[in-house]
């Protein structure tokens, strides 16, 4: 799965990677713990240009009673997304990208003091777009709510030693492909639900304090041990 991640880099830096206009809302960055049901840049395409705005992580399927069904979505298995009815119109219709430049996955060391967290990033640094899956749902007062769920695959050589799940991470010349609204056939977008090359990523272990998301700062990213 995937359940926290990084950007560490400015609303400048953002639009400019994404070529997207500056958002209508205004939001902080950078983020160095971020958790689920948080609202988070996401880039959409609305047919002419990229869109960067809020939404929230979790992923509130149209029919939802209520707003909490979202913390029950964070991720979406890129298996089944053409099954799943909270997912299956949204991989159709509606992609989104999640920018992020690390992301964070606990790992299970027996005689270790349980799970250790790990910070996966690329090589060299980086930012990199996790595809994803998003939803307007209206609460019973009106009120609209944007919200998204990250597509997760199996994982490559170098997550399977931390976790049996990553999240699908899109090289750039595939990122409109994704978000082309026009393009609604699933076989068309298969290809890209695959694990990231192992060889151009890399971990290290960080601090358990990443597990509270009350801790948002530049502490988060540090190695243990350095």
């Amino acid at each position: 799965m995937c359940g926290r991640y990084t950007i560490t880099i400015t609303l400048e830096e953002l639009m400019l990677r994404y070529f997207a206009e500056l958002p209508a809302a205004e939001f902080h960055l950078p983020r160095y713990n971020v958790a689920p049901t948080q609202m988070v840049p996401a880039v959409v395409n609305d047919g002419r240009r990229n869109r960067l705005g809020l939404l929230k992580w979790g992923l509130i399927p149209p029919w939802a009673e209520d707003e909490k069904a979202g913390s029950r979505l964070i991720n979406a298995r890129a298996e089944t997304l053409e099954e799943r009815p909270a997912y299956r119109d949204a991989y159709r219709r509606k992609r989104c990208l999640v920018p992020a430049d690390g992301f964070y996955e606990w790992k299970s060391e027996p005689g270790k003091g349980g799970k250790r967290p790990y910070r996966i990033v690329l090589r060299g640094g980086g930012m990199f777009s996790m595809a994803a899956l998003y939803e307007t749902w209206t609460a019973p007062d009106g009120r609209k709510v944007g919200s998204f769920a990250i597509v997760t695959t199996e994982p490559n050589a170098l997550m399977a030693g931390i976790h049996d799940r990553m999240p699908v991470i899109l090289r750039p010349e595939d990122e409109a492909l994704w978000l082309d609204r026009q393009v609604q056939d699933p076989s068309l977008l298969r290809h890209l639900l695959v694990p990231y090359p192992a060889d151009e990523m890399e971990a290290y272990e960080v601090d358990k304090r990443v597990g509270s998301p009350a801790n948002d700062d530049a502490g988060c990213l540090e190695r243990v041990g350095s």
